[in-house]
């Protein structure tokens, strides 16, 4: 099976808001799954994108003679990323602390098959 990976690590975003975007393409076909991300509306979206183009130019790359039409989203997750933890001034000099959450998204496409 032809099969090619892309990764983006650390990126600024919750990984529960950057799953709700990969969750929106997984299954889906290449070409479909960019017109998915195109119209959605979320902050991440433009970065899923990218991933799911490098993933495109990957399969591309690694197997001449795969057919970008018949690559599909084979697998596509959201990993946690480190949390910075920072502290904001609260009330009678006290401080309440919150994490910056990143993440890391994986897509992988694969090339269906029977299709000869």
């Amino acid at each position: 099976m032809q099969e090619a990976k892309a990764e983006a690590r650390y990126i600024r975003v919750s990984p529960q808001k950057a799953r709700l975007v990969v969750d929106l393409i997984r299954g889906q076909n290449a070409g479909q799954a960019r017109t998915t991300l195109r119209s959605t509306n979320k902050r991440v979206a433009p970065q899923v994108q990218k991933v799911l183009d490098s993933a495109i130019a990957n399969a591309r790359d690694r197997y001449e003679d795969v057919d970008v039409d018949t690559l599909f989203v084979s697998e596509a997750y959201v990993h946690d990323g480190p949390r910075v933890k920072r502290v904001r001034p609260a009330p009678m000099g006290r401080a309440y602390r919150y994490q910056r959450r990143s993440s890391h998204i994986v897509i992988k496409v694969a090339a269906k098959e029977g299709k000869d």
